[in-house]
């Protein structure tokens, strides 16, 4: 009699084992498991005020205007702005200092002249809180967030191009009041100094609005915000230096009267030729020269025209598809 052996696979011919067959209460649980249900977890609908576009307008030029200066940022992002704001303010300290030690009648520099001084510390500051308020959007593709209902594209460039002319403006004007409360306790001229220092507030305005409309579109042309910083600098410092090495050749030559023209060639001699025309505020051309009433007439309608224009370019900048 041959011993019992356990059935095999009947093509391999290797043990086989039993498989538990499942209870049908299990196989009930399973399939109700499977079903999709709708539980109720207690969502409410929104019932408050519909706060529209102008509180979203409101609310991004709060929020650029914070990051230009780095606030509500990481530490290491307040670094630059604060020690650029800081490079601007001190000399202006020290204008006054030198004023009250000598006993000087006048500062050394005008209100509006001091800005002008500071140009390449405000290239800087400018071309890194441009970028960071407009390119870092593009590159991280929030855009298409913004320009969810109810906030438009105009919406959008409007807020960004006030909040970066406003930053700028403080960025300016602080040290022109910090000058202008100097002289006060020094005891220089009540009258004199209250006229220079709104003369100085109102180029810091016409300067904040020009340079942060150049500054805001280059910036809104790429993502990468190291191109955005080297664009701005050079599209503010080149043609600057460029216009007055011209303006020095055109006066050793004896053609003084193109000194004026050609002040039109960049941002900073276009505003230079404005304050020491309306402003009285001292020129900065070769040989202190002025401009003439033409040529300040020239100067007001193209400042005007490019600031029209580049806030016109920002805004068919966002009027592409995509953004």
């Amino acid at each position: 009699m041959s011993p019992d052996r356990t059935p095999g696979h009947p093509t391999t011919g290797h043990p086989t084992t039993a498989q538990p067959t499942a209870p049908a209460h299990g196989r009930a649980a399973t399939a109700e498991r499977g079903q999709d249900v709708i539980h109720n977890i207690g969502y409410r609908g929104y019932e408050g005020p519909r706060l529209g576009r102008s509180y979203a307008r409101r609310a991004l030029f709060t929020q650029s205007l914070r990051g230009s200066y780095g606030l509500g940022r990481s530490a290491k992002s307040k670094v630059l702005p604060m020690l650029l704001f800081a490079a601007v303010c001190v000399p202006a300290a020290i204008l006054v200092a030198v004023a009250a030690l000598t006993k000087s009648k006048e500062l050394e520099a005008g209100y509006a002249e001091y800005v002008l001084l500071m140009q390449p510390l405000l290239g800087i500051y400018l071309a890194a809180a441009a970028p960071q308020a407009i390119s870092m959007d593009l590159r991280f593709k929030t855009t298409p967030l913004y320009f969810s209902r109810p906030m438009e594209r105009s919406d959008y460039v409007a807020a960004k191009y006030a909040a970066l002319s406003a930053a700028l403006f403080l960025f300016t004007a602080v040290p022109v009041l910090i000058m202008y409360v100097g002289a006060l306790l020094v005891k220089l001229d009540f009258s004199d100094q209250t006229k220079g220092a709104a003369q100085g507030l109102v180029f810091c305005a016409l300067f904040a609005l020009l340079h942060a409309a150049i500054a805001a579109w280059i910036a809104a042309l790429t993502p990468r915000r190291g191109f955005g910083v080297a664009a701005i600098i050079v599209a503010i410092t080149v043609p600057y230096f460029l216009i007055t090495a011209l303006q020095g050749i055109a006066l050793t030559s004896d053609n003084g009267s193109a000194i004026g023209w050609l002040g039109l060639g960049s941002p900073g001699t276009l505003l230079d030729g404005i304050q020491s025309r309306f402003l009285d505020g001292r020129s900065g051309f070769p040989d202190a020269q002025t401009l003439t009433g033409t040529q300040g007439a020239v100067y007001l309608v193209v400042f005007v025209a490019l600031v029209a224009c580049f806030y016109a370019l920002l805004l068919r900048r966002y009027r592409k598809a995509g953004l």
